[in-house]
């Protein structure tokens, strides 16, 4: 039986790792300390765990030859996908004109997949280029695609400095998981 204090509180524990940068790479990490370093195999089972809605640690929804797709570990949204690179690259004038279009494709199958899964009614898509620029993590190029409906930004984060997401990552991730077009 659930605890009745328990809906006398809205909270998002998982907003404190990110805000005390725990296990966050320093700007030099490649490979295994870079969280965006996946090798094409890693992030493709990964992907193919979670169409078959397999629940693991990992959060990847889909696979490319050059890029993936992944939910954000510290999401502004419920839905709030990344799109990265395979190869460490910083910045996106470093990508090859053949990682650009898988890319851009990526976003363009995010903002159809999210639209369908959660109705989203607006995104925002943008890249931190550099520290300076708000990257977290800027050593690996990644982009946010962050699904938006009328009303999501009410009390809570403005009066409470925080957001409340209606699903936990997995279950978003199982359902944009199987929304996901296989290649």
């Amino acid at each position: 039986m659930a605890n009745p204090e328990d809906w006398d509180r809205l909270w998002t524990p998982h907003r404190m790792a990110y805000i005390k940068g725990e296990g966050k790479p320093d700007d030099a990490s490649e490979g295994a300390h870079c969280p965006f370093c996946r090798t094409p195999e890693s992030a493709a089972a990964e992907a193919a765990e979670a169409q078959r809605g397999e629940t693991g640690d990992g959060l990847v929804i889909a696979t490319g030859e050059l890029v993936y797709a992944v939910l954000n570990k510290f999401p502004y949204n419920s839905g709030h996908l990344l799109i990265c690179p395979y190869r460490h690259v910083a910045e996106y004038p470093e990508l090859t004109v053949t990682e650009t279009a898988e890319f851009s494709a990526f976003t363009k199958t995010a903002m159809r997949v999210l639209r369908e899964v959660s109705g989203a009614q607006g995104f925002n898509i943008g890249m931190n280029q550099g520290s300076i620029a708000g990257a977290g993590i800027s050593a690996h190029l990644h982009q946010h695609v962050v699904p938006r409906w009328g009303g999501d930004m009410n009390f809570m984060p403005v009066v409470g400095g925080t957001k409340v997401l209606p699903a936990l990552l997995e279950q978003s991730r199982d359902l944009l998981a199987a929304a996901w077009p296989v290649a």
